[in-house]
């Protein structure tokens, strides 16, 4: 039996990628390319849109990959450099062109900044993937980051009196900055996958999303803008409050013990 085994030819594993998550992967990496070309082209709201797009193919490929267990190493792979492409340069490049330019090495330096802080993050991502431990992300994900410069600009342009980019203000550099910064902070932020769609929700959580839904319909520039603030603001309070939690429980258990040592003393 031992030398029918060996002769048995090996089953080689099947080669090949597939295909539905990684034409989504594709379909987001076009989106981020468009951005970068309306961007140059002047349409910023073009971009903003494209972005904001991708981040719902970005949803949509891991999704889809992890619901038909068809997860792979080169879906990875090639995901990371869709978001490099799209939530990494194309929102540096939209920000640069809208109204980081007059500010010369201040302005390509905060570009450049988003996108290598976005690049560190999504190395980061890669290599602590399948650790145990919460589900929330460390620092803010990137298509968010993305997602939030990209509904300044669509709030901007959402009013008619809005023709032409903004005047050269300090507020938009040190704005980008804070984003880089975010993203390779080790803050706490929320993403959907804390969210598991295959189990059942209340009913409550359904009204939620409707009323979300019909938010966007009304006007989509305010909902973009106020989302992102929202979800921004958010996770800052959250951490200052976990941060204050924490030096609570520091005293405290430093407190015990000292308590502790004097009644051994």
């Amino acid at each position: 039996m031992n030398a029918e085994h060996k002769d048995r030819p090996q089953k080689q594993p099947k080669k090949g990628v597939y295909l539905l998550p990684n034409t989504l992967t594709l379909c987001g990496m076009f989106c981020g390319f468009f951005a970068i070309l309306s961007s140059i082209n002047g349409n910023y709201v073009y971009a903003a849109w494209a972005i904001i797009a991708a981040t719902i193919f970005d949803g949509l490929d891991g999704w889809i990959a992890r619901l038909t267990n068809t997860s792979t190493r080169f879906g990875v792979e090639l995901d990371s450099l869709s978001d490099l492409v799209a939530f990494g340069v194309a929102p540096a490049v939209m920000m640069y062109k809208w109204t980081l330019m007059p500010f010369g090495r201040l302005g390509w330096g905060a570009s450049f900044l988003f996108v290598a802080c976005g690049a560190l993050r999504l190395a980061r991502f890669n290599v602590q993937t399948g650790s145990p431990g919460s589900k929330a992300f460390k620092g803010i994900p990137i298509p968010a980051a993305a997602t939030i410069l990209c509904s300044v600009v669509i709030f901007y342009y959402g009013y008619d009196f809005h023709t032409g980019p903004p005047a050269r203000h300090i507020f938009y550099p040190v704005f980008t900055i804070v984003l880089s910064l975010l993203m390779v902070s080790t803050l706490r932020f929320h993403g959907l996958k804390e969210i598991d769609f295959r189990e059942k929700k209340p009913f409550s959580v359904l009204i939620v999303f409707v009323l979300i839904l019909f938010v966007f319909l009304i006007h989509p520039s305010s909902a973009v803008f106020i989302f992102a603030m929202v979800y921004l603001v958010w996770g800052i309070i959250e951490n200052a409050f976990l941060f204050i939690a924490k030096m609570k429980m520091k005293r405290l258990e430093h407190h015990q013990t000292g308590a502790g040592t004097d009644e051994n003393n």
